[in-house]
């Protein structure tokens, strides 16, 4: 509401002593003035700042024509909102190297640059007897294979600033990152396990030159296409490869893996006629087989990849995988109001002592 003053007359009369009456008259018509806030000090207001609407007889009480705010259609979303504190990880590729090698093993220090090995193989052929025959021949055969370790590292940095704001979401961002350090190697390490590192001589269990080559499949695993039988045979087929190249020292009975991609994987459980899969078959048949998946297999060059490993003949393992440092977290570094601190570590990939125990089929 609004009342129009002459501030004048309203000054004069002041003057003249009236100024409690004044107050009294507003007092009338709902018009109190708090006395801490000083009385004159309102009447000695210019005009412009002091008006009201309405006439000495009577006073709107309605709401007033225009907003002195900004005009609102509700409350700020965020008095609203859930804020879940959980930490949610982003999945990655399951670590399954070491579990389809079936070993893993510490090489020297990270100092270490190459490892060397130690292969035997016995030699021998037989003569008929004679008091004075020298025919007949045994010896051993001795090579020095090596292969070269890779060192490599990650940074964690994190600053003071950083972790308040951080702390604020209540997030220990420290952690966070730190744990993501330690990802991130594993990670590496796992790959290298897989396909070694270029350039040196640094094999993975897929790619290692020793390896013998892969015998084909005309039909592709597929969950739709093809049938149980076929599945198997392959799997027999790729069996029988083994004991080849093996001549004869793995069994149907012996510790085995069969290690493929988690795609090819559910193609196992593709039933039959008679309600028999694949996987029923194979633990039948090979009642020490263990299936193992690796998305890995998916990434080889020519198709989808099958390996049949052997984890042990004679006693001896197959394979390892092999490091020469599993982490090493060096110095924090301190800044002027930040940290920083350098892991690193080292790995010789997948060593095969032993490549006639693995047989390979690639499908299309």
């Amino acid at each position: 509401m609004r009342i129009a003053m002459d501030a004048n007359k309203i000054r004069e009369a002041v003057k003249n002593g009236m100024a409690a009456e004044i107050f009294a008259r507003l007092k009338r018509y709902g018009i109190v003035f708090d006395e801490r806030l000083g009385k004159v000090g309102f009447l000695h207001a210019p005009a412009e700042d002091v008006q009201f609407s309405g006439s000495l007889g009577s006073f709107a009480y309605d709401a007033q024509p225009e907003l002195v705010t900004v005009s609102n259609a509700g409350i700020p979303a965020w008095l609203t909102n859930y804020f879940d504190p959980r930490l949610i990880e982003i999945l990655t590729a399951p670590l399954k190297a070491v579990e389809i090698i079936g070993s893993e093993e510490k090489k020297g220090d990270w100092t270490t640059t190459t490892a060397t090995f130690i292969t035997v193989e016995h030699v021998g052929e037989t003569s008929s007897y004679g008091d004075y025959s020298t025919n007949g021949m045994s010896n051993a055969n001795i090579n020095f294979p090596q292969r070269q370790s890779y060192s490599y590292q990650t940074f964690t940095q994190w600053g003071e600033k950083q972790l308040a704001t951080a702390a604020d979401a209540r997030v220990n961002w420290a952690n966070e990152v730190n744990a993501s350090s330690l990802k991130a190697i594993a990670q590496y390490q796992n790959l290298t396990y897989f396909f070694g590192v270029s350039g040196l001589q640094n094999y993975g269990l897929l790619n290692d030159p020793s390896l013998y080559p892969a015998i084909t499949t005309a039909t592709p695993w597929t969950a739709a296409a093809t049938t149980p039988e076929q599945i198997y045979e392959d799997v027999r087929r790729l069996f029988t490869q083994l004991q080849l190249q093996s001549n004869g020292t793995v069994d149907a009975k012996s510790q085995m893996t069969l290690a493929l991609s988690p795609v090819l994987d559910t193609t196992l459980d593709k039933t039959n006629q008679f309600g028999l899969s694949t996987r029923n078959q194979l633990s039948k048949h090979f009642p020490n087989l263990k299936v193992e998946t690796a998305v890995q297999y998916d990434q080889v060059t020519g198709g989808r990849l099958v390996q049949l490993i052997a984890n042990e003949v004679n006693g001896v393992r197959t394979a390892t995988a092999a490091f020469t440092e599993k982490m090493r977290a060096h110095a924090v570094v301190v800044g002027h109001s930040s940290w920083s601190q350098k892991k690193s570590a080292g790995t010789f990939g997948t060593i095969i002592f032993n490549p006639t125990a693995i047989a390979q089929l690639l499908g299309p």
